[in-house]
């Protein structure tokens, strides 16, 4: 990027144009930034991609901000950088496809792929759920199907997190060991 620079105070003067004074860089994000920023979510589509994108060309500003004598053209600057920082990000967001011999497969879903048995195995789960004695039924609900802590857990039924984990072990062995349950597996 270059940076712009006026050659004399008077060709301003000559032009009959009026330099506005940012006598910091502070000052000048706080007058400008609102259009700067409709600039930067021109060229995003998703304004907090627009806010990072113009945080980043200021801060490109604030290290070139001694260089730049005309501060008539801080906002083409700004903008410059908006663009030429922008362009580098799309450019670097490329993805690289590799081919390969044989097509990676996901590992089938106990019950199959087919949504009939998957709903089987639920039910199956959830009535020997409610097999389960009340205290040991509530403790695997609210850690597995709520996905409360043991802390939470223990918490919510006012009982100790010991307690919690031998009932929940104990419920879980009951599970494993549920005929219906071996059945799906």
């Amino acid at each position: 990027m270059t940076t712009p620079v006026c050659t004399s105070a008077s060709a301003a003067a000559v032009s009959g144009r009026r330099t506005p004074a940012y006598p910091s860089f502070a000052s000048y994000v706080r007058a400008r930034q609102p259009v700067l920023l409709r600039t930067a979510r021109s060229l995003t589509a998703n304004p907090s991609d627009a806010e990072d994108l113009l945080q980043t060309a200021l801060a490109k500003t604030y290290v070139a901000w001694e260089r730049i004598e005309d501060q008539r053209a801080l906002d083409g600057y700004v903008r410059r950088a908006l663009v030429n920082t922008r362009t580098s990000q799309w450019r670097k967001r490329r993805v690289d496809e590799f081919s390969c011999d044989e097509l990676p497969e996901p590992e089938p879903l106990p019950g199959g792929d087919d949504p009939a048995e998957r709903q089987a195995l639920r039910d199956a789960m959830w009535r020997a759920v409610l097999r389960l004695p009340a205290r040991q039924r509530a403790m695997v609900v609210l850690r597995y199907y709520e996905d409360l802590s043991e802390a939470q857990t223990a918490e919510v039924l006012g009982v100790s997190v010991g307690t919690v984990k031998s009932a929940v072990s104990r419920a879980l062995g009951k599970l494993r060991e549920d005929p219906e349950l071996e059945l799906a597996r």
